[in-house]
């Protein structure tokens, strides 16, 4: 105990601190789960790994808007590859800029390498998602209604060049593991400082 000091501890600032602690952890324990659940995601894809042979149809190409790589804005390009069994997969075939012309695909058979996927990224969505070609978010099952094709669940991202122009530089499934792991870091100190600066001002001098 500290000299001349006493420690009376103020019910306000403890729950306060019992609050904000609670916080902290909930936060890190959030953003921990948020690097594990990446670290997962790439080691999965390490397995998911698939080639295809089969016609692309252009014609019902997708044009997913506001895409950027290296702080252009674009588009990501999917198309349906018709399989050898009258079935469809969607395809997720690159990006190119928007103030480019679309490269088109690859006539006649092809083979397409990459990673299934089992959705597309969805980006924020106001109101009614659009039917057009160019639009935000590309939903399997909704697509095959649209369409009428037999889809196949997930969605292709390719990787192999079949020389039609398009980007193929993907983000990496763990990029960001980092950031969250010091994320978490960040809040479980926090937490822990509320506590400290809790008890440290339940100290009160005695009066003399």
């Amino acid at each position: 105990m500290l000299a001349g000091y006493s420690f009376r501890p103020r019910l306000w600032a403890l729950a306060l601190a019992a609050a904000a602690c609670a916080a902290g952890i909930a936060l890190g324990n959030w953003q921990s789960r948020r690097a594990d659940e990446k670290r997962v995601a790439a080691a999965e894809l390490e397995s998911k790994r698939v080639s295809l042979r089969g016609v692309f149809r252009p014609e019902l190409t997708v044009l997913l808007d506001n895409k950027i790589r290296s702080h252009r804005v674009g588009y990501e390009v999917v198309t349906p590859l018709r399989l050898a069994d009258g079935t469809h997969v969607l395809v997720n075939r690159g990006w190119f800029a928007r103030d480019a012309k679309e490269p088109a695909p690859p006539k006649g058979e092809v083979r397409v390498e990459g990673v299934a996927l089992a959705r597309l990224p969805h980006a924020l969505r106001l109101g009614e998602e659009s039917k057009s070609r160019v639009r935000q978010n590309l939903d399997v099952p909704g697509f095959a209604r649209e369409t009428g094709l037999a889809l196949q669940p997930g969605v292709i991202e390719q990787h192999s060049d079949d020389g039609d122009g398009l980007l193929r530089e993907w983000p990496r499934p763990d990029l960001g593991v980092d950031m969250h792991a010091s994320y978490a870091l960040q809040w479980y100190s926090l937490g822990a400082l509320a506590v400290v600066i809790a008890l440290v001002l339940s100290f009160r001098k005695n009066a003399q």
